[in-house]
C-alpha cells in the first residue's frame, strides 16, 4: 500500500495543481474580460457622445449654409421704383397726383409687373417740391416718465 501511495501521490499532486492553475487562470480571464467590457462601455459612450456632437455640428453647419444662402438671395432681390406727376381731371378742374410705380426684381429679372400707386397732393406743394417725397425721419423722443425711471 505504501508503494501504491507513493506512485499515486505525484498524480494526485499534478491533478490538484492542475485544478488550482485552472481556477487561477479562469479568475484572471474573468478579470481581463471585465476590464475589456468596461473599456468597451467607455469607448461606446465616447463614440455616442462624438456622434451627437457631430450631428449637432452638421445641423448647425446646414442651418448656417441655409441662412447664408437666404441672405445672398435677399441681397439679389431688389425693388425698382419710378415716379412721375400726372394731371387728372377734366379741363376745368385739373389736379396733380404723384404716380409711384414699383416692381420686384431678382438681379435684373423682373418678378412682378409694375404696381402703381397714386398719391394726391396740393398744387402749392407740387410747385415747391416737384420731386418725390422720401421717407421722413422719425424722432424718437423719450417720454418724461421713462427719464424719471432711468434716473
Amino acid at each position: 500500500m505504501p508503494d501504491l501511495f507513493l506512485i499515486a501521490l505525484p498524480f494526485v499532486a499534478a491533478l490538484g495543481s492542475g485544478v488550482l492553475s485552472f481556477i487561477v487562470v479562469q479568475a484572471r480571464m474573468e478579470v481581463v474580460a471585465a476590464r475589456e467590457r468596461e473599456e468597451f462601455i467607455e469607448t461606446r459612450a465616447q463614440l455616442l457622445q462624438q456622434q451627437k456632437t457631430m450631428e449637432e455640428k452638421v445641423r448647425a453647419a446646414e442651418a448656417e449654409a441655409r441662412r447664408s444662402a437666404f441672405d445672398e438671395f435677399l441681397g439679389d432681390v431688389r425693388v425698382e421704383e419710378r415716379h412721375y406727376v400726372r394731371q387728372v381731371g377734366s379741363a376745368e378742374e385739373q389736379r396733380k397726383c404723384l404716380v409711384v410705380q414699383e416692381r420686384v426684381c431678382f438681379r435684373h429679372i423682373p418678378l412682378s409687373q409694375w404696381m402703381e400707386r397714386e398719391l394726391a397732393f396740393d398744387q402749392q406743394v407740387a410747385e415747391l417740391e416737384p420731386a418725390m417725397p422720401g421717407p421722413k425721419p422719425i424722432a424718437l423722443a423719450q417720454p418724461a416718465g421713462r427719464r424719471r425711471l432711468l434716473r
